[in-house]
């Protein structure tokens, strides 16, 4: 058997965050940021992220008015930086400065990874490196933005947008998501998860799941699916269906679907494929070789789907996957 591993080799150097932060920025947004790319995290054993916090002046008033911020860089940090995010606005009508439009250009033209949290998608949009490509942006804004910028391929349903080197969230909580998706890019599943779990939050929701779910009030008080979703997750090895899923909580599975919607956002299939995908990737950072012994181990059955499933949702085939996040990523 292959020794297993508890994280994937760490990158070679610290990979380079800055945040820009504009007057009326969301400090929502940038305590998000903060809290997962600018904390240390010694319980990771690996090099964690370069986190700088610039502006176009080294004083910033927050939105409201709530505090300013002093003494941060200027922007001549994003010019070394390898991730930028762009500067969320109280009002995203309104133009952003032109120092920040620029080094947002410059950014891109040199390669930098671009991200907007929530209304960031208007700065990206205003320094014309959405144009022709994919993005989301918080849904009340989604009728201004595609007023504004026709060229932007607005998807303002979903959570986040992923498209390669330029990546949108929609409203202030898919911050999060899209936070731990960038760390599930950068460091693979295992540590995104436990970088989830010190949040006390869900370790992956899809990008395609909806921004806004309703939740009436019903008239009889539902239970949570939690129970279930963990007893799913103790048996993904298992042949589990939607049926096997209805069964355990004990409903229809008509109503298993729009609970499912309800409460987690997406369809009981859709989720149950993910958290599989998701124990794959665990096991093919931890040193498992085998795929067809990753696919039986997850619940993906076969070599073929595990392939298929990994890509899908990753980018990535197993093997580069494993190349790229495994025991001996990074070594010589």
């Amino acid at each position: 058997m292959p020794h297993h591993s508890s994280h994937p080799a760490p990158p070679a150097r610290a990979h380079r965050v800055a945040v820009i932060v504009d007057e009326g920025s969301n400090p929502f947004e940038l305590g998000v940021a903060t809290e997962l790319f600018g904390l240390r995290r010694p319980e990771l054993d690996r090099p964690w992220y370069d986190f700088t916090l610039c502006a176009a002046r080294p004083r910033v008033r927050m939105h409201a008015g709530m505090f300013t911020l002093s003494e941060v860089a200027g922007l001549e940090a994003v010019d070394a930086a390898d991730t930028v995010i762009a500067p969320n606005r109280p009002d995203p009508q309104e133009a952003p400065s032109p120092p920040v439009l620029a080094a947002l250009r410059r950014a891109a033209d040199r390669g930098a990874r671009l991200v907007s949290l929530c209304t960031g998608a208007f700065t990206l949009a205003a320094a014309g490196v959405l144009d022709g490509r994919r993005a989301t942006t918080h849904w009340r804004w989604a009728e201004v933005f595609s007023a504004m910028y026709p060229r932007v391929r607005l998807d303002p349903g979903i959570l986040f947008v992923d498209d390669g080197d330029v990546l949108t969230a929609a409203g202030s909580a898919a911050a999060l998501d899209l936070g731990l998706h960038l760390i599930r890019r950068d460091h693979g599943a295992e540590v995104a998860n436990a970088v989830s779990r010190r949040l006390v939050f869900a370790g992956h929701r899809d990008g395609g799941q909806r921004q806004f779910i309703p939740r009436p009030v019903p008239e009889v008080p539902d239970t949570s699916l939690a129970p279930v979703l963990a007893w799913a997750r103790e048996r993904l090895h298992e042949p589990l269906t939607v049926a096997d899923l209805a069964a355990r909580a004990a409903v229809s599975q008509a109503t298993l679907h729009r609970r499912f919607r309800a409460e987690v956002g997406t369809t009981p299939l859709a989720w149950l494929t993910a958290e599989r995908v998701d124990l794959a990737c665990r096991l093919i950072e931890r040193g498992e070789e085998r795929l067809e012994v990753v696919a039986h181990a997850s619940g993906l059955g076969t070599a073929a789907n595990l392939r298929a499933q990994v890509r899908r949702r990753t980018g990535l085939s197993p093997s580069a996957y494993r190349h790229r996040f495994g025991r001996t990523a990074g070594r010589a």
